[in-house]
Formats: C-alpha cells, sequence, structure tokens
C-alpha cells in the first residue's frame, strides 16, 4: 500500500521493499471473456522476493467480508539470482489461515527476471500463472515484481459480484505479521499517520467500516469539504470501504468495479477526495501492454 493519491511512495512497510504490495488489478481477458485476470504487483525495487512471507490474493464471493479462495505465493530464498515460486489454491475456512496452506496448482516455479516471461499453465489447464518483473501499469519508468493468475470467471462464484483484496505477511519468530494489503487503489493518502495506517495494513476488511469510517468521513471534509452525509454517501457508492475491490463480471470492467491496467485511478481519487475539485492532468498511466497474458510489459 504504498502509493499515495499525489503519486508519491510512502515507506515500505518495515523498511522492506520486498513486502511492499503496490497494486490489484482484476479485469476479462481481452481474449478470453470467460477468463478473469487477477494481477498483485509488489516490491517496487523488483529484487527477489522475500522467502519468509506470503502474498496472497483473497476472493470472498459470499458477501461476509471474509475469504473464500485464496491463492497463496510464497519464494524460495534466491540463489546467484535466481529464485522460485509456489502458489497455493485454498478454499473456505483454509483461505484464513495466515500460512500458506491449500492445493499445491504450481511448485517450484522460476521467477523471470528477465525480458522473456516464463508462463505457466496448470494440468487441468484451468488456471495460467506468471511471476516476475513487469513495468509497473501506475508508474510507467518504475519496475516490479508481478504476481498474476488467470482463470475461468465461473470459477470465481461471483453472485452476482465478488470481493477481492491482497494481503503481504511475513514470518517474525514463528508468527505471521500482517504488513501490507490492498484493494481500492491509492489508500495509504488516507493514512497519513504511520501507527494508522500499520494499524490499517494488520487488521481484517471485515473491521473496516466500523474502525475507520469516521477517519475517512474526517479527511473527506478537510480535503473536499464534505459534510457528514455527502462523505457517507460518496464512500457507500463507491464502496470505499471496506477495503477491498468489488468486482461483477457481467458489467464493464472500470474501477471501481474491478480495475483494468489503464484505469486513470489517479485522477479518480483525487476527484473523489477534493469533490471533484481537482483532477490529476499531468499524471497519466501507460496505456501500451501486452495483448496476451500476463498483459504487463517487460521492464
Amino acid at each position: 500500500m504504498s502509493t499515495d493519491f499525489t503519486g508519491l511512495r510512502r515507506g515500505a512497510p518495515l523498511g522492506d521493499p520486498r513486502l511492499d504490495l503496490c497494486d490489484l488489478y482484476v479485469f476479462p481477458s481481452p481474449k478470453d471473456p470467460g477468463r478473469t485476470a487477477l494481477i498483485l504487483t509488489a516490491n517496487p525495487d523488483a529484487s527477489p522476493m522475500h522467502p519468509d512471507a506470503v502474498y496472497r490474493i483473497a476472493i470472498d464471493n459470499d458477501g461476509d467480508l471474509r475469504n473464500d479462495i485464496a491463492f497463496n505465493f510464497t519464494f524460495s530464498e534466491p540463489v546467484n539470482g535466481r529464485q522460485k515460486v509456489d502458489v497455493r489454491l485454498a478454499l473456505q475456512s483454509e483461505a484464513r489461515v495466515d500460512a500458506a496452506v491449500g492445493s499445491e496448482i504450481f511448485g517450484g516455479l522460476d521467477v523471470s527476471f528477465s525480458d522473456e516471461p516464463h508462463l505457466w499453465r496448470s494440468r487441468s489447464g484451468s488456471f495460467s500463472f506468471f511471476a516476475g518483473a513487469r513495468t509497473d501499469a501506475a508508474f510507467p519508468d518504475s519496475t516490479v515484481i508481478a504476481m498474476a493468475v488467470e482463470l475461468p470467471t465461473a470459477y470465481l462464484g461471483a453472485a452476482p459480484d465478488v470481493r477481492i483484496w491482497a494481503r503481504c505477511s511475513v514470518n517474525v519468530d514463528g508468527r505471521f505479521q500482517h504488513v501490507d494489503r490492498a484493494g481500492h487503489p491509492w489508500v495509504s493518502g488516507f493514512f497519513p499517520d504511520d501507527a494508522d495506517r500499520a494499524e490499517f495494513n494488520a487488521d481484517e476488511p471485515n473491521r473496516d467500516q466500523g474502525r475507520w469510517m469516521g477517519h475517512l468521513i474526517e479527511l473527506m471534509g478537510e480535503t473536499g469539504g464534505y459534510s457528514r452525509s455527502e462523505a457517507i454517501d460518496a464512500i457507500t457508492a463507491e464502496g470505499t470501504l471496506p477495503d477491498v475491490l468489488t468486482y461483477n463480471p457481467r458489467k464493464p470492467a472500470r474501477y471501481p468495479n474491478g480495475r483494468t491496467l489503464g484505469d486513470d485511478v489517479a485522477d479518480y481519487r483525487s476527484r473523489f477526495l477534493t469533490k471533484g475539485r481537482t483532477p490529476l492532468t499531468d499524471f497519466t498511466p501507460r496505456q501500451d501492454f501486452l495483448p496476451d497474458f500476463p498483459y504487463l510489459c517487460a521492464p
């Protein structure tokens, strides 16, 4: 959660860029509308990932804001600049376990640090996967590590929508510490105080409204002159809290219904916080993406 609405990077969790979640994307495959891409970017240094961390994309498909499906990504110790990644698929109660549990759908795959991506497909053919260095869609001059999964849209279990978010947890002395999370884009600008941001990152989406609604209402009063009722209406309309991306695959994908790689979320977020008064006209995301999975361009 390192990107705020001004476009500046905030400090990494625990001072470690490897634990820093950047952006979460959810959109249909451009070539097959029956498939959905889930992409989590992290580590703005684009170096090997933390071997004691669990990076997770979580999906709630029944509206209780608890994980029903989780893709867990774990990385090996890097050796001579090379690294392996495992992907586990956890369902229901297993999807709520901090550790990387579930069925292994990809194991010991090479992370792509070169221009040529290693692309993988599961034995069943249902899942495609990529992990490696890619150009940051939000900051075209930056490089990040992308973890990308493409799967049949029906697997999400949308009825009619799902809620998707990401988490980074790191094993510290035998216990997992939740150090970052990602849902709506550029939310870290809501928490200029380091202690508040750390608490938010460690929390669960089902606590967001009760814990953080008052904070966001106050912030929007300061940034946009919102009254309390106006702020609540805007938060409700966007679904800002809880901090999860809502995605209805039957509707066009454009933030806040999912998020595509080319969505101008900087302008959107600035207008949201200032009640439409301040667009970010000097900030434009790149639009030249790959036509095929994993869609993000090589660095």
